[in-house]
């Protein structure tokens, strides 16, 4: 049985997920802080494993980076609405 050529194959690249153990060390966010934002609506998991973990995907990097910008004048509830008006 040969392999075929490159052209009859498809490679399934997986996406990166982050948990928020991940997140904590790659921003200066607190475990808590992320289940909070999570529970706010301010950021969203992707998906779950297997033992109720959250996982994130990499877009949650802007994001959270966009909540450190919008804190410096505006409330987490403010933020809210922000976050909400940019995803229309």
């Amino acid at each position: 049985m040969g392999l075929g050529t490159l052209a009859e194959q498809e490679i399934t690249i997986p996406e990166k997920m982050y948990r928020i153990g991940d997140l904590v060390r790659y921003t200066p966010f607190s475990r808590q802080t992320i289940h909070n934002y999570t529970i706010m609506g301010l950021i969203s998991e992707n998906q779950r494993t297997e033992g109720g973990h959250r996982l994130y995907d990499e877009s949650v990097f802007g994001r959270l980076a966009r909540i450190m910008e919008l804190k410096k004048t505006k409330t987490l509830p403010q933020i809210r609405k922000v976050i909400k008006k940019e995803e229309c």
